[in-house]
């Protein structure tokens, strides 16, 4: 393997997720042989989820400087050369530029609720869901609020694109990664003519002096070139200059697509749902739906192919919080306990609980939720004077409370008649074996497989990425690619929903839907 790494064969995935920046090497089987990661948040500043710029530069130098020893530490090699690169984050957002590569305004990342007006007009305009976390969203919002930044805007992108800018000097983006910037249609693999024709035609009354097309990023199919790491974006990623330059860069993708990759996901009738700070479920479709959903994101694989998103803003934020909290406890008891204890504990009794969780319901909502009609959030854990309080009780109810959102949003697919022949969870949520695949199916009623590489996640689906577009061959496909390449001899799980745990969890759904009225008293007395 030293040979083999310090020989530059060895492919490198990055994600700039939501709570950590994380890096994963692949060797010539696909499989992960090293990695490193650097751990962030996000900042509430003036009303607005951001990242400063710096903490993204800090966090990725931090994030290689942690893979590179653990390559010394392993293999007792130097990391200098690698055969392939791909950049990923989490979609959405707004990062504007001007034509000297000005940071225009604060990044606003996809957890902002601010854009509510033109995610309407421009829904109503394109007749197409355009949700507020899009970038266009942001972008007519701010047209809409007359930002006096407007007029310099020379180039408009995400995270992942950025980053990806900044290594290679190409304006692109992977059309997964670009679905969640503007429809794509996907008969042609790039941004829809004619909801483009439209939006530069409602824009200009404005009198901007640019076009949509001007200041958006080339789309991209997985696999294209997508430029190849320059000197200067080696010396960004690898302060010590030990980075040589030069390897090809895959196209930049969301955290939706390197999901879609990590779990052999993209052809259609298959699904993933990736469970972390946010929950989505992604599902290829065979045919369009009946008819434009408020609920449901319309998004594409990293090939194009059409797919529905049910995107929830909350997750596993509010699990986090409590097991902080019960660290806490443990410390002042005198007990030294790992926060990797405590998850396990919280995940490992939620199984003991009653099916409906005895009662007692949680409500994670950080943040807004769309999917329940919410702008904002308040953390909330409410029972019944006769509810049972047990912790396994509480421990289900954090657990199932993370998917309800989701639940609420796959109920519209099921209406659909959507078929789904096999659904693959990947992300935190599933890291404690067992329990976040049988709560899942339940709320689903559909049989959850997950891979032994689910807790790898996004940055290794970006690596898998990186690795076609070094590795494939003439005309291979992406499909095929990961069935003969990746996922041949994959090990995986599969749970089956049990009857008692999805009755009991209907019923805690329904709690949980009923609770929202005091949801919103909540919001409007804090």
């Amino acid at each position: 393997m030293k040979s083999f790494i310090e020989s530059g064969r060895a492919v490198l995935g990055i994600e700039l997720g939501s709570t950590r920046i994380k890096a994963v090497l692949i060797g010539e089987d696909h499989a992960p042989i090293a990695g490193g990661s650097h751990t962030w948040e996000n900042r509430l500043e003036n009303g607005v989820w951001t990242y400063h710029m710096d903490d993204v530069w800090a966090g990725l130098q931090d994030a290689y400087a942690d893979l590179k020893r653990d390559v010394q530490a392993q293999y007792g090699a130097k990391l200098t050369r690698i055969a392939g690169l791909g950049i990923s984050a989490m979609m959405h957002g707004y990062l504007p530029f001007d034509k000297d590569g000005n940071q225009l305004t604060e990044f606003r990342t996809w957890r902002n609720t601010m854009t509510g007006q033109a995610a309407a007009e421009l829904t109503e305009l394109l007749s197409f869901n355009i949700p507020q976390r899009w970038s266009i969203a942001h972008l007519y919002q701010a047209m809409l609020n007359g930002e006096d930044h407007l007029p310099k805007l020379a180039r408009l992108t995400t995270l992942a694109g950025h980053v990806h800018y900044m290594l290679t000097g190409k304006h692109v983006m992977g059309v997964g990664e670009a679905s969640g910037m503007f429809p794509i249609d996907s008969e042609t693999g790039d941004f829809d003519a004619a909801m483009v024709r439209k939006f530069d035609d409602n824009a200009k009354k404005f009198g901007f002096g640019w076009k949509l097309l001007d200041v958006m990023p080339k789309v991209l199919s997985a696999g294209e070139d997508a430029g190849n790491l320059t000197a200067e974006g080696a010396k960004l990623l690898d302060p010590t200059g030990e980075l040589e330059s030069g390897c090809p860069v895959a196209p930049p993708e969301g955290d939706a697509g390197t999901g879609m990759a990590a779990t052999n996901a993209v052809a259609a009738r298959t699904g993933n749902v990736s469970a972390g700070t946010s929950v989505f479920a992604m599902i290829v479709l065979e045919h369009a739906l009946s008819r434009v959903y408020p609920e449901i994101d319309m998004v594409t694989t990293p090939t194009g192919k059409p797919v529905a998103m049910v995107h929830c803003n909350n997750c596993t934020s509010d699990i986090n919080a409590w097991a902080g909290m019960l660290a806490g406890f443990a410390r002042a008891a005198g007990k030294d306990v790992s926060m990797g204890d405590i998850y396990t504990a919280i995940f490992t009794s939620a199984l003991d609980g009653d099916a409906d969780c005895g009662g007692v319901v949680n409500i994670p909502l950080f943040s807004g939720e769309p999917v329940v009609g919410l702008d904002e959030g308040r953390p909330m854990m409410i029972r019944t004077p006769d509810a049972q309080l047990t912790f396994a009780n509480f421990s289900r109810s954090l657990v199932a409370g993370a998917m309800v959102a989701l639940r609420l949003g796959m109920d519209i697919l099921a209406g659909e008649n959507v078929k789904v022949d096999s659904l693959l969870g990947h992300g935190g949520y599933f890291k404690t074996p067992v329990t976040g695949q049988k709560i899942l199916a339940a709320s689903l009623n559909t049989p959850v497989s997950v891979m032994e590489t689910a807790g790898e996640g996004g940055p290794w689906g970006m690596a898998l990425l990186a690795a076609y577009r070094v590795n494939k061959a003439e005309g291979q496909t992406l499909e095929d690619y990961l069935n003969t390449k990746v996922f041949a001899g994959a090990r995986s799980s599969t749970i089956a929903p049990d009857a008692a745990d999805a009755e009991g969890l209907t019923a805690y759904a329904r709690r949980f839907a009923a609770c929202l009225d005091a949801q919103k008293a909540a919001i409007a007395a804090m």
